[in-house]
């Protein structure tokens, strides 16, 4: 194995402009890789099953996509490497101690692979999971970069407490290690991690996804411990919940998720096949907009409009083990909705309302209402305050209640309650759940707390 020359800040920016291409799913806060070799054939880093947007970039620059790499078995997302080697032919890499129960080329810690002129060399790097490896990707002896997966990331690094909350401190102890090891790396060296803003696997808020060692040196606090124990404070103590879907795909992601033979979609469905699988046991989700929601839905759905999170509260909040059935608008796209859901892991897909609620109505089907109401018309109604711990803390309406959306289901609150997040979804989510365990007269606040204490000249509280 040659030893690495140092590559300059000019040379890792200009292989980063010309042959990389970041692949950003904005909803799940991850990027993939898309490694143009310089020959026709790619490699793909932590693609999802969702290939839409790899495809489309392979095709641009007219690549056949030679290699697949997978730097940990990923809890968020179902890897695209089987589908990649199914229809490309491709090499899947991925680590050894990962114990993949399909084929692929099993890399321990220093093992390199060949990609015809550039070469990729495995690190051990465990701490998000205890199989993870990060890519060093060389030409010839000069480093270009580190696709660091849930390792090394922009301003922070992954959670550790993936795999259970008591191996969480362990798996910690090892990220500390991991990340000293990533950072006698060349200051120059290009850092492309696949968690960033936006990611339950944890990451600050930020808009950058890409990095380099020196950068990282500079500003990463976690990086910038002075010692072991007080990284793994800092690690832990940051440290929210995270999707209950997460607790299932790292196994499936072990198996292999199911090849997919055709581009999944949705079903046309009469009122009446919905009444008959609603009364078997599916459910219902509504993902029209807001205000459409508000104004008319079937009793009983659940409120999660399309758009980039989409999939983060679907895993969330139903299940995969039972039909869904969805009501769409005239202008939403059933095929975004049904890619959103393959690539985590939900294939029961019963289909769609046909017709959407026009349909349901002309079917003589009753429909509710939820009021949606401004900042200055909450009066002294009671709030509950569904977002995540760390938004609660950083500032609150004062008096108001706090359950995170991810744990509401099955709890009911007070009748006529105000529910509220940042910008209304999730308050619709969490109204939507609440009115179907037996709340009612609920209100749902149309912006956030900011708002609130604009429309009132008010503070907001600070802290739990």
């Amino acid at each position: 194995m040659a030893t690495p020359t140092r590559v300059s800040l000019e040379d890792a920016v200009s292989f980063t402009d010309k042959h990389l291409i970041p692949l950003a799913d904005e909803g799940l806060g991850n990027s993939a890789y898309l490694v143009d070799l310089g020959d026709g054939r790619a490699l793909a880093v932590d693609a999802s099953r969702d290939l839409r947007a790899l495809r489309e970039a392979a095709d641009r620059r007219d690549l056949a996509v030679a290699f697949t790499a997978d730097t940990h078995l990923h809890a968020d997302f179902l890897t695209g490497a089987l589908q990649l080697a199914a229809d490309d032919g491709a090499t899947v890499l991925a680590s050894a101690a990962g114990h993949r129960t399909f084929p692929h080329t099993a890399l321990g810690d220093g093992d390199e692979v060949d990609l015809g002129g550039l070469t990729l060399r495995a690190m051990a790097t465990p701490g998000h999971t205890d199989e993870h490896l990060s890519f060093l990707l060389l030409d010839g002896t000069r480093e270009l970069g580190m696709f660091t997966g849930g390792s090394l990331i922009v301003g922070s690094a992954a959670r550790t407490d993936l795999l259970g909350a008591d191996r969480a401190e362990e798996l910690a102890r090892a990220q500390y290690h991991s990340l000293r090891r990533l950072a006698e790396l060349p200051d120059a060296t290009a850092v492309w991690p696949t968690h960033g803003a936006g990611s339950f696997c944890s990451a600050p808020s930020g808009s950058e996804r890409t990095t380099t060692i020196g950068a990282q040196k500079a500003a990463n606090d976690l990086l910038a411990a002075p010692d072991e124990e007080t990284f793994v404070h800092r690690l832990l103590g940051a440290l929210g919940s995270y999707p209950a879907y997460f607790d299932r795909l790292a196994e499936i992601n072990r198996r292999g998720p199911a090849v997919l033979t055709a581009a999944p979609g949705l079903e046309p469905l009469s009122a009446a096949a919905v009444r008959n699988l609603l009364g078997s046991g599916a459910h219902l989700v509504d993902v029209r907009p807001v205000a459409v929601f508000a104004a008319g839905h079937i009793s009983g759905a659940v409120s999660n409009p399309l758009r980039p999170a989409f999939a983060t509260w679907l895993g969330w909040l139903l299940p995969d083990d039972a039909p869904l059935v969805f009501v769409l608008g005239p202008e939403q796209d059933p095929a975004e909705l049904a890619w959103q859901a393959a690539k985590i892991g939900y294939d029961r897909l019963a289909g769609q309302l046909a017709g959407g609620i026009d349909a349901w109505r002309a079917d003589g089907g009753a429909v509710e209402t939820i009021r949606l109401v401004t900042a200055a018309q909450i009066g002294d109604r009671p709030v509950l305050d569904v977002r995540q711990d760390a938004e609660y803390r950083s500032g609150h309406i004062p008096g108001a209640t706090h359950t995170e959306l991810g744990s509401l289901d099955g709890h009911t609150a007070a009748d006529g309650m105000v529910v509220m997040c940042g910008h209304a979804e999730r308050a619709m989510t969490a109204a939507s759940l609440l009115a179907r365990s037996g709340t009612r007269g609920l209100a749902v606040l149309t912006g956030g707390a900011d708002d609130w204490a604009k429309a009132t000249g008010r503070n907001l509280e600070d802290g739990a």
